[in-house]
């Protein structure tokens, strides 16, 4: 490794670390300042709040690591730009291709890195804040565990009413079955006190419960005090996670979501969205790295901050622009993984155009 790799490797990473404190602070002291009169009102305790910003900081730091990275690119090639250290370089003999692949593959790694924190760190953190946030702060209040409804397979539909995940058991416990050929006709149902997980089995069965069989205009009732359940696909854990939101969700679960959605007949796309998003964002960084170091490492008027500045400008028309592609795949007008990393091909596409013209 050349003393300029070393060099360039060690300027781009303290400014990734200082680019990543500065908006990490600013993004606290703003989201602080909004919900204060919240914390006030609530008589949160100051350990708490501190809690809560700990465990939201994982978030607050994914958020603004493509931030980070496009900052510090801008800061320490354009610094080297305007104090003529690139000219020294180029009239070295060095290509300006060959003096930015360290960023890049320094940009590589943290996106490698992004990946597995954005898939499994964040949600773990996320999952305590909205723990937090529920418990001090009456925010997102869904009753864990309470009023279940969710499609088993493309003809039975369960309802629970509270489920007791120590003791792998659901009370008050309603299956609907319906006709394969016509979804609209029911055509069997079952009402449960209580409805227990047999493990040795991995089968439900139902107690002190009623079966009712209908066929046509007649009716056919069986009273039970216990029941074997064949055909149903959820497990005690898969209960556990229809009751997480998709922040809370790291990879793995969020995979799982999917292939439970697909097997009940859902759509879904928008867990399908959330999925590769989480490797889009992670992207991020190199698409914008690549798409503004052409711009930094020329001089222009105005100086470092106009640079900095349009660059800025850039990443956040990204993430609008990202935004706005999620809407459209959401609504069902795109493929998900398209909607996921259509904006990072565009990107790409226009980074590629761009360094074709960059100067020599």
């Amino acid at each position: 490794m050349k003393i300029i790799d070393r060099y360039l490797i060690k300027q781009f990473l303290q400014s990734i670390l200082f680019g990543l404190l500065a908006f990490t602070l600013i993004f606290v002291v703003i989201d602080l300042m909004e919900n204060l009169d919240d914390f006030i009102d609530m008589n949160v305790p100051n350990g708490i709040i501190l809690q809560y910003y700990f465990v939201f900081m994982p978030e607050i730091v994914r958020l603004m690591m493509p931030v980070a990275v496009l900052f510090a690119s801008l800061f320490t090639v354009g610094k080297m730009s305007n104090l003529n250290e690139l000219t020294a370089v180029k009239a070295a003999g060095v290509s300006l291709y060959r003096f930015m692949l360290p960023v890049i593959i320094v940009t590589v790694l943290v996106c490698v890195f992004s990946v597995y924190f954005g898939g499994y760190v964040v949600p773990k953190a996320n999952e305590k804040k909205l723990s937090l946030e529920m418990k001090y702060l009456n925010r997102g209040f869904n009753f864990a565990g309470s009023n279940i409804f969710f499609q088993d397979s493309q003809a039975k539909i369960v309802a629970i009413s509270y489920f007791d995940e120590p003791n792998l058991q659901a009370l008050r416990v309603g299956i609907h079955t319906f006709d394969p050929k016509d979804i609209t006709r029911l055509v069997a149902r079952i009402d449960a006190q209580r409805l227990k997980y047999d493990t040795l089995k991995n089968k439900w069965v139902a107690l002190n419960g009623t079966q009712r069989q209908f066929n046509g205009l007649s009716e056919t009732l069986i009273q039970f005090k216990e029941q074997e359940l064949n055909g149903l696909n959820f497990k005690p854990e898969d209960l556990s996670s229809k009751q997480m939101k998709p922040e809370e969700m790291d990879l793995e679960e969020l995979r799982e979501l999917i292939d439970n959605q697909k097997r009940a007949g859902t759509d879904p796309s928008r867990t399908q969205i959330e999925y590769h998003a989480r490797f889009a964002f992670a992207v991020t960084p190199f698409v914008v790295v690549l798409f503004g170091l052409p711009f930094s490492a020329n001089k222009r008027k105005g100086g470092l901050a106009i640079q900095v500045g349009i660059n800025i400008l850039i990443t956040f028309i990204y993430l609008v622009l990202m935004k706005i592609s999620q809407a459209f795949g959401k609504n069902g007008a795109m493929d998900p993984f398209l909607t996921a990393w259509l904006v990072n091909f565009l990107f790409l596409l226009a980074s590629v155009i761009n360094l074709a013209r960059f100067r020599q």
